[in-house]
């Protein structure tokens, strides 16, 4: 296997200027993301920064984005240990905050909360969220401090 992946991606603008009756010029923030055999993503600002909120926006893409990360990364992990895993859930924080002198993100809490079937493993089940952490390629590429509070219990029998 290849040691490089490109995934290509084009983003095209939505939204619209006018002109409000200050005579100010607004540009509406809305645009799409498009790449090639997936649903599209459209998208805006978040509503503190002129967009609307009910689209994704940068921030909620990229907590998405590390989510979704540490989520694939355990189950590979937690499958080549051998420790069947009966659900998955995830509540994420995102934090943007200005940070030496720029808006920026600061910091992502995931809260993994897994269900697992077998009593025995639910120690190792709980450090394998250390293992997906240093492994997770989007953890691995942002200059943010991202933290991991997993909660692994039995799953109902």
């Amino acid at each position: 296997m290849s040691q490089q992946h490109q995934f290509e991606g084009r983003l095209a603008w939505t939204g619209t200027a006018s002109t409000a009756g200050d005579g100010k010029i607004r540009l509406a923030r809305a645009f799409r993301i498009d790449f090639e055999g997936k649903a599209p993503v459209e998208g805006s600002a978040p509503a503190v920064f002129n967009g609307d909120e009910s689209k994704h926006n940068p921030e909620t893409l990229m907590v998405s984005s590390i989510m979704a990360c540490h989520h694939l990364t355990y189950l590979a992990v937690a499958e080549r240990a051998g420790i069947s895993v009966a659900t998955y859930h995830d509540h994420a924080t995102g934090t943007l905050a200005i940070k030496d002198g720029k808006m920026r993100m600061v910091e992502v809490v995931l809260r993994p909360q897994v269900t697992i079937t077998d009593p025995a493993q639910i120690e190792r089940a709980t450090a394998l969220h250390a293992k997906a952490h240093e492994n997770c390629f989007m953890s691995n590429s942002v200059n943010f401090e991202v933290v991991v509070q997993p909660d692994v219990k039995l799953a109902a029998q």
